[in-house]
């Protein structure tokens, strides 16, 4: 049985109790270097996650007569490797155990209810700032090409100026939340997720 665990925005008290149980219970877990290092007091043996997914689906389809977890920051159905294991394995091969997603953590450390809100990402992909801009309340899973600085650049290039909530290292001992109109962006942020308020 395949297993994928959403281990959280990344203290490990975010973990689900179900989620901790099949760490402890796997025989291989699979993860970046940074994910297997919170769990390197497990007792399976460790395989590293790493840019070939075509690979990892078929070494993982050899395996499905151990248990195996596949660690995945945040939650695995939001812009996360559960999306593409889902694709790969039959429901009857593959568990996914969800976990608490950055955006889930962001919304509530700044108080955003999170209903009708739209979430998108820039990774690896070029968001469509139309569709921000047409939505009242958006997330964005960010990377380090387009981030913050980027994405006020052009909502204020649309004649926009809305309010970015900005979560940096969430849930380490250097978090930082910003609340900022787009217009008073930075230009750097650490790792990060964004809300966006388009208020009418």
């Amino acid at each position: 049985m395949l297993t994928v665990v959403g281990i959280g925005p990344g203290a490990a008290q975010f973990l689900t109790l179900q989620g901790h149980n099949a760490i402890q219970e796997a025989d291989i877990l699979v993860g970046g270097a940074r994910q297997l290092a919170l769990f390197a007091h497990c007792r399976g043996k460790t395989r590293l996650l790493d840019s070939d997914l075509d690979g990892l689906i078929l070494w993982l389809s050899e395996h499905l007569h151990q248990r195996v977890v596949v660690l995945a920051s945040g939650d695995p159905l939001i812009y996360g490797i559960g999306k593409r294991l889902a694709a790969c394995f039959p429901p009857e091969q593959l568990r996914i155990i969800p976990g608490i997603s950055s955006i889930q953590y962001l919304c509530a450390k700044a108080a955003v209810d999170m209903n009708d809100l739209w979430i998108t990402s820039s990774h690896g992909r070029e968001p469509d700032f139309a569709a921000i801009a047409a939505h009242q309340k958006v997330a964005m899973v960010t990377d380090n090409i387009i981030g913050p600085y980027a994405i006020a650049q052009a909502l204020l290039a649309r004649g926009l100026n809305p309010t970015l909530i900005i979560g940096e290292n969430l849930t380490s001992a250097d978090e930082r939340i910003h609340r900022l109109a787009a217009c008073d962006v930075a230009k750097t942020y650490a790792m990060n997720v964004v809300v966006i308020l388009n208020e009418r």
